[in-house]
Order: structure tokens, then C-alpha cells, then sequence
């Protein structure tokens, strides 16, 4: 998301985005059009990015310096995270910064691939179209409700979902306006109308399907739509939209409430902080001197940094609540270094992602806390429980990065003396610092895992100001609005999988998988391998909170049932989901993980399945080990 052209088979470097087709003239009445949305879009949501920082890091201060809370912090914080949420995705929309899938439009002739990216816009206007009226419905109802600190209508926060949806829609418009060949976007529109007129005319014949529904949407026209090359978040949007148009009674207006709910969760709020932090600690030269440090210990060490990569995620796991933002914290620091030493940035996204899957279980790991409110387990049984499964699987990923880098060639590489290691040390140790200053705020109760993240960006300036003295205010505004881009596009993926995740909850798919597990033969062994099955599957549609939420209370009592321990459980549930929120094709977390790394998503395809054999052995190692997950207990 940052500055990422995610929407072609190159990445930003290419300079060219398959949503952003060449303009027929760049000073045509389009291209200002599309300049202007630019300016009203891209200073507001900078400020939102600055006035979140500052609403959060004054709640601190309030609380802790004057002992006198700000009652109405965290709830003006959630109303403009909505509003930096969708002007964000807005901004990637307009940037072509939303996440595709192009393993098949990229190997079609330059003809092709074109089509298939009006294709793309045309098909993301299909569902900002049907979405934008339910949303500007559901804004009015929320006029009836008030705020209880600030004492305001909730549609100040609700509006900006039917603002974000039409500004979305004045986009693609423009960009089809842009294309230099009409007759691709005739077609195109015809394609998607003719489609669209032909599920509907079908909509009575689909509703006695029942649960068979839920793979012709949910599997086959989201796999045909992703294919095809249009966004992700879209892409989950329309198939969703179409199941319930089309085969229940249920109102478009619920939909949009669900959506909400899962992009304005004020956890998620680290997701954007985090961005920020990850490029402040760059521009300030703290990533800089980290990564010297970190080379002078292991750069002489064939993967080093690789390892390194795998350390700091489980060092920093947990500390924001949102595995996205985990990512964002640390890729920034390593990957620059590690391409400059030759690494493939698709082994690079590949590691990230099993490293994402690898940390679900360190505390203080919001799924577990959830795990821990919805089935009645001990949330300190299940913080010390997930330590070593992490460990487990960190060792599995270390032996597939020894597998691939034991050839590396390290010749210009000089092993750095004692003197040269301290010395680095001593430079690094204000960065270095930073994690543990996060996680002890985390853990002490200083801040909560939303607002942690201020905390390290208010230190990353001083420290860039007064320390490293080097801060660059030229590159603030592009910075910050890279931010907003680059969450915008993620939260509006967690919102659409927040849809759908509903979606299959209306469905009482929940209900009846329990039911057949509940009757497996084989006892606990059984069960066990049918859960990591299943929670692979459903960690790749649902995150990890909604699908805890809908199968935890209905599962953990079978295992209990079997003679599985509620621990050793969650460990096998939450590493199996982080395992399918991390494969692709349909992992969001593999998508989120690329737009971080600012890789394209097809350079990953291939390494990524070495670290997933690895993760899956280890889980298999963990579900075989009780003691693994409840030795320490």
C-alpha cells in the first residue's frame, strides 16, 4: 500500500498501475479531474493520520502526567478512523494501490491484459455501486443515534462510508474516462452488466440451493473475480453482496453495518499508526542503525538477516493487537538491507507472511484474549501456553531459510570485528530500544495496544530530531499520506471479509460444521487433524477475531468432549488460522503482507510454499505435542 502500483505483474519500481490505464492526454479535462480528487482527498487524510497521533498520544498524557482522562479520546479517535479509513481507500483507489491478484492477467498479451484491467475498474465500481446507497441509508439511521462522551449523531462517523463509496465511484469513472481504447470499456461494462442481469435472473432458481450457494459465491465467483485481476476487497465485496441479494431476505443495510464494524474497530487503528512508525523509523536513520548492528552480528551469516527477520516478529508479535501493523513495524527496518545483499523481494513477502502466521500465538495477542472472553480459558493459561508453539515454528522457518541460503554467496562480505560490533551497538541502542519501550507500555498498562504505537512515534521523532538528527520535513506530507493509502487498502479488505464472515454466519454454516465434528471417529487425533483442515480454510475467508467468536464456543466444549486441553487447542486453532490468513490465493494476510513489503503478490507465489510445508509441520508437531502448549502451565 505505501506508495505500492500493486496492481500489476511489476511493483511501484515499474511505474505503472493496472488500475491507472495511460490517459489519452494528460491535460485533458479527465487528468485534472483526477488531479483535483488528489488535493481534496490526500491533505485531509494526512491531518486525519496527525490528528489521530495527537488525540491518542493527549489521552496518554491526560491519564498519566494531569491524572485527569479524557473521557471523549477514544471516541472522536473512532470517528475519524472511519473517515481516515475509507479517504485512504480512496487514495489507493485513485493510485491503483488496491490489491490484485495478476498470476493470470500478467501472462496474457499486452491487448489481454488491458481489457482485464478496465475489467478490474469496472468491476469495483460494480460493487461501489452496490454499496453506495445502502450506505448512505445506513448513515441516515445512524442520525438516531448519539455519542455518549461527545454528545454528537453517529452519522458524522457513519457519513464517510457513502462519501468514501462516491468519491471511489468519481475515480473509476475518470480512469474510464482515461483509457485510450473505448471499445475495451463498452465491452467491459457490458460484460459486467450481462453478468450481473444473469445471477439475478437466476436469484429464484439459487435460493432452494441452500448451503450450495456458499461455494458458488464464496469460492466460485470470488476465485473468478480475484483471477481476473479485480481488487481483493472488491472482489469479496461483490460475492458477498450477490449471496445475500440473491439467496436471502437480508437487508444490503446490515451488510454495510457488519463492514463497518470490522474497519473501525479502534484495535485496527494501529494498523495506520504502525505504518507511520515503520516509515518514521526509516527516515529518522533509526532503521539505519538497527540494521548495521543486526548485520554486524549476522551479516557474515549465510540468511542472517533472514533470521533476524523471523526474531524481531516474535519480538514485536502482539504488541499492537493487528498482525498487519506487526508487519509494518518491522519490514520497513530489514527489507531494504536484505535486497541490497541480493535477496529476491518474493522470498522476502513469502518469509514476512510465515512469520505473520508463526507469531498468532505470542502474547499479548488479541485472539487470545478473545479465545480467553468467549470460551471461559484462562487468559494467563493461554499467554503462557503460546510462547513455545512459537518458538516451534520459528525453529521451521530457520531450517527452510538454511535450506535456501546455505549456497549464499557471502565473498564481499567481511565478518565485523569486536570494536566495529560494540561500536554499532552503542549508535543502535536508542532503536533498539524501541520494542522493548512498546511491549513494556503494553504490559505495564501504560497504553493499550492502540495507542502504544504513539508512544514510539513520539519517541522515533525526538529521537530523529535530537539523537540521529536527521528528519526529513519535506518528506512528512507524502509520508503521511502513503500511510492513509496503504490502510485505507487494508481495513477496506478487513471490512469486506468482516461482510462475508457475517455472511456465513447468516448461513448456519457454523451450526453444522460443529454438528459433524462433533460425530468424527478417531477421538482426539481425529479431531484434531479435522480442526487444523478446517481453520485453514476458514482462516483464508475470516479473520481471526469473527471466526474465534462464531466457532470458539462451539468447539472448544467438543474438545473438551474428546480429551483435547482447551490450551493445547487454541494453540492447534489459532496457528491453523494463521496458516489460511497467510496462504494465497485467498489469504488477506498474504496480500496485506505484499503491499507492506511493496512486493508484488505474484512474486510470492512460488517461496512462500517452502515456509507454509514448514509451518504446517510444525503445527502437526504442536497438535502431537500436548507439552508443547501446556508443559509450563
Amino acid at each position: 500500500m505505501a506508495g505500492l502500483r500493486l496492481t500489476e505483474g511489476a511493483v511501484a519500481a515499474e511505474g505503472e498501475s493496472m488500475l491507472s490505464p495511460p490517459p489519452r492526454n494528460d491535460h485533458s479535462i479527465a487528468s485534472k479531474l483526477d488531479r483535483l480528487l488528489g488535493h481534496l482527498v490526500e491533505f485531509p487524510v494526512a491531518i486525519l493520520v496527525v490528528a489521530e497521533v495527537v488525540i491518542l498520544f493527549a489521552g496518554i498524557i491526560a491519564r498519566y502526567v494531569v491524572h485527569q482522562p479524557l473521557i471523549w479520546s477514544d471516541e472522536l479517535a473512532s470517528i475519524l478512523f472511519l473517515w481516515l479509513a475509507m479517504l485512504g481507500a480512496v487514495v489507493a483507489f485513485r493510485r491503483g494501490e488496491h490489491m490484485r491478484m495478476t498470476a493470470l492477467v500478467g501472462m496474457m498479451n499486452p491487448q489481454r491484459r488491458a481489457f482485464f484491467d478496465v475489467i478490474a475498474i469496472v468491476g469495483a465500481m460494480a460493487f461501489l455501486l452496490f454499496i453506495v446507497y445502502p450506505a448512505y441509508d445506513y448513515a441516515h439511521e445512524e442520525t438516531y443515534i448519539t455519542t455518549p462522551a461527545l454528545e454528537i449523531t453517529n452519522a458524522w462517523r457513519a457519513a464517510a462510508l457513502p462519501v468514501g463509496a462516491g468519491l471511489m465511484i468519481v475515480s473509476a469513472l475518470i480512469k474510464l474516462f482515461q483509457v485510450s481504447n473505448l471499445r475495451h470499456v463498452v465491452t467491459a461494462i457490458a460484460l459486467i452488466g450481462v453478468l450481473t442481469l444473469v445471477f439475478w435472473l437466476l436469484g429464484p432458481s439459487l435460493k432452494p440451493l441452500g448451503n450450495i450457494n456458499l461455494l458458488i459465491f464464496f469460492v466460485g465467483v470470488v476465485a473468478a473475480l480475484v483471477l481476473s485481476g479485480v481488487p481483493i476487497a472488491f472482489s469479496f465485496g461483490l460475492a458477498t453482496f450477490g449471496y445475500l441479494a440473491l439467496t436471502t431476505n437480508v437487508p444490503m443495510i446490515v451488510v454495510i453495518g457488519r463492514m463497518d464494524e470490522g474497519m473501525s474497530h479502534l484495535i485496527l487503528l494501529a494498523v495506520p499508526l504502525f505504518v507511520f512508525l515503520g516509515v518514521l523509523i526509516e527516515m529518522t536513520g533509526m532503521a539505519r542503525a538497527m540494521v548495521q548492528f543486526l548485520a554486524s552480528l549476522l551479516g557474515h551469516v549465510r540468511g542472517g538477516l533472514s533470521y533476524v527477520l523471523i526474531g524481531a516478529m516474535y519480538l514485536v508479535s502482539g504488541i499492537s493487537g493487528a498482525k498487519a501493523a506487526d508487519m509494518a513495524a518491522v519490514a520497513p527496518v530489514l527489507f531494504p538491507e536484505m535486497k541490497a545483499r541480493g535477496a529476491k523481494p518474493g522470498d522476502l513477502v513469502a518469509l514476512l507472511s510465515a512469520t505473520g502466521a508463526q507469531t498468532e500465538t505470542i502474547p499479548p495477542s488479541l485472539v487470545l484474549i478473545t479465545i480467553g472472553s468467549v470460551t471461559g480459558v484462562s487468559i494467563a493459561a493461554l499467554f503462557t501456553g503460546g510462547l513455545l508453539p512459537g518458538v516451534v515454528l520459528a525453529v521451521m522457518l530457520c531450517f527452510v531459510v538454511w535450506r535456501r541460503y546455505r549456497h549464499e554467496d557471502l565473498s564481499h562480505v567481511t565478518r565485523a570485528t569486536g570494536r566495529q560490533i560494540g561500536r554499532a551497538f552503542v549508535i543502535a541502542l536508542p532503536a533498539l530500544a524501541l520494542p522493548f519501550i512498546i511491549r513494556a507500555s503494553v504490559v505495564e498498562g501504560v497504553a493499550t495496544a492502540t495507542e502504544v504505537s504513539t508512544i514510539g512515534i513520539v519517541y522515533s521523532i525526538v529521537a530523529g530530531l535530537f539523537i540521529y538528527r536527521q528528519f526529513d520535513w519535506a518528506r512528512l506530507k507524502p509520508m503521511l499520506v502513503d500511510t492513509a493509502s496503504l490502510s485505507g487498502a487494508i481495513l477496506l479488505i478487513i471490512g469486506a471479509a468482516t461482510g462475508m464472515a457475517w455472511a456465513l454466519t447468516q448461513s448456519g454454516f457454523s451450526r453444522e460444521l460443529a454438528a459433524a465434528m462433533t460425530g468424527l471417529p478417531g477421538g482426539p487425533i481425529t479431531f484434531l487433524a479435522v480442526s487444523i483442515v478446517a481453520f485453514i480454510i476458514l482462516g483464508s475467508v475470516l479473520e481471526g477475531i469473527p471466526a474465534i467468536v462464531l466457532f470458539g464456543p462451539l468447539l472448544f466444549p467438543i474438545a473438551r468432549q474428546v480429551g483435547v486441553h482447551e490450551v493445547h487447542y487454541a494453540m492447534v486453532v489459532i496457528l491453523s488460522m494463521g496458516i489460511g490468513l497467510f496462504a494465497p490465493p485467498f489469504g488477506v494476510g498474504y496480500y496485506a503482507a505484499c503491499a507492506i513489503g511493496r512486493v508484488n503478490p505474484d512474486e510470492g507465489m512460488r517461496p512462500i510454499w517452502g515456509y507454509l510445508a514448514a509451518l504446517i509441520l510444525g503445527i502437526i508437531l504442536v497438535a502431537a505435542v500436548p507439552w508443547i502448549s501446556i508443559g509450563f502451565l
